[in-house]
């Protein structure tokens, strides 16, 4: 059995590990009603209780003891880092995995990327292969951050570069939350457009998630379980809501948003974890949806992200009727697995790559566009040290040229497919 490690950089990314760890505990719960430590578990989890290495492992309220987690969380403000220390899942972690500061990085990319990247680089090295070592068989490395911020961004794709620079055999998926148009930190753009250039670089799959999609998504949901119809009862179990997140009860706000997301990174990694009649390996997923090194931005879609409570929804069958460039008409890869998510009697997820995603590249260079236009705020970051005004442009002009490959991909769609639905769902 392979196993992969979770990094977790910056609030958002701790902030949407905590779910995935949560998550995570009480899927294993559901299906391993024993307790046992065994190869579904190691994928993501290590026992470090020599005596219960063949036994039991002992779930204890939906939690398992002596389990650490296979990750790395860092920081450079130790507010989230915090609230998980001092939460349920305060076991699931030590202090070898641990890297925070105080001050943060202001929002700003070249200090998360340069300042922080160069003062905290040998520890961060130094924990990424303490939890390396402790894999028999490492096979990815899942990093989760967030554009918009300065530690997320910056010190998020410089942990990405370290990655690809100490193992560089190990698949690189990372998870990236785009900030909307309304988003609070007037730097956003800025900080998005640095990340790219490093994405397209170094990552050897993104997952881009748009915030505000996860909002639309959740006020959508919520809408209709404050509907007061019959039949719109959510069950509790569902995606979107957990034991301690959700739409109701004691949840934080963001906890359903960043709940769809711990959900999707499950559900990539189920066939890995558990049995299945067509099991997929993760390594896969890049040899079958990447036809060109820099076009490895992979557009996920998870379904259903509820269930009623009373409604039974019938099993579904996948009608593959997506067109496909004539040079790659085998494009399709498919992995079956027999356990589905904990509250859910089935689950879809489609991660495609395709063009629609430059509408939001382009978007992202429109805004960032208008502040470089105006130099607006610009001195921030050329007051860190290594910071030249050459790496705004630089980074422009490889979000420019990733935009105009997809658009060249584009030109060819009319002679090679008409235009169709993406997927088809029949019952």
């Amino acid at each position: 059995m392979t196993q992969s490690v979770v990094v977790q950089v910056g609030q958002c990314g701790n902030q949407v590990g905590c779910r995935f760890w949560d998550l995570a505990l009480r899927e294993h719960a559901h299906v391993n009603k024993k307790g046992l430590y065994d190869e579904a578990l190691s994928s993501f989890f290590r026992n470090v209780d020599s005596r219960k290495c063949d036994g039991e492992a002992h779930f204890v309220g939906g939690r398992i003891q002596h389990l650490k987690a296979r990750a790395v969380l860092v920081d450079m403000e130790e507010g989230v880092v915090n609230e998980i220390l001092h939460g349920p899942l305060r076991e699931m972690f030590d202090s070898t995995q641990l890297l925070t500061d105080v001050s943060g990085s202001g929002n700003n990319w070249a200090v998360g990327h340069m300042t922080y990247g160069s003062a905290y680089r040998e520890q961060i090295v130094d924990k990424l292969r303490k939890a390396a070592e402790h894999c028999d068989c490492l096979q990815c490395f899942f990093l989760i951050h967030s554009m918009g911020g300065g530690t997320g961004s910056g010190l998020g794709t410089k942990v990405l570069s370290l990655l690809e620079e100490e193992f560089p055999e190990v698949c690189r998926i990372v998870t990236s939350i785009y900030p909307s148009a309304e988003d609070d930190v007037v730097t956003s753009p800025y900080n998005s457009i640095l990340a790219m250039r490093e994405l397209t670089e170094h990552a050897d799959c993104v997952l881009p998630v748009e915030n505000q999609s996860l909002v639309d998504i959740v006020k959508k949901i919520k809408h209709i379980s404050d509907s007061g119809k019959p039949g719109t009862v959510i069950r509790r179990e569902s995606a979107v809501i957990s034991g301690q997140g959700g739409l109701i009860g004691a949840e934080k706000p963001f906890d359903a948003m960043n709940n769809i997301v711990a959900n999707l990174l499950l559900n990539i990694t189920s066939s890995a974890r558990f049995e299945g009649s067509l099991n997929m390996d993760l390594n896969e997923i890049a040899m079958n949806l990447v036809p060109f090194p820099r076009l490895h931005y992979l557009v996920p879609s998870l379904t259903p992200l509820y269930t009623l409570a009373d409604v039974s929804v019938p099993s579904r069958r996948l009608k593959p009727s997506l067109p496909f460039v004539s040079w790659n008409q085998e494009g399709w890869k498919t992995g079956l697995c027999s356990v589905p998510p904990v509250g859910h009697s089935h689950s879809l997820l489609a991660l495609a790559n395709n063009t629609c995603v430059k509408t939001t590249f382009m978007e992202l260079r429109e805004r960032f566009t208008k502040l470089y236009r105006k130099k607006a705020h610009l001195h921030h970051y050329l007051h860190v040290e290594g910071m030249e005004q050459s790496h705004f442009s630089e980074a422009l002009s490889s979000l420019s040229s990733l935009i105009e490959e997809y658009q060249q991909l584009d030109a060819t769609k009319g002679r090679f497919m008409p235009d169709a639905p993406r997927l088809r769902i029949a019952r």
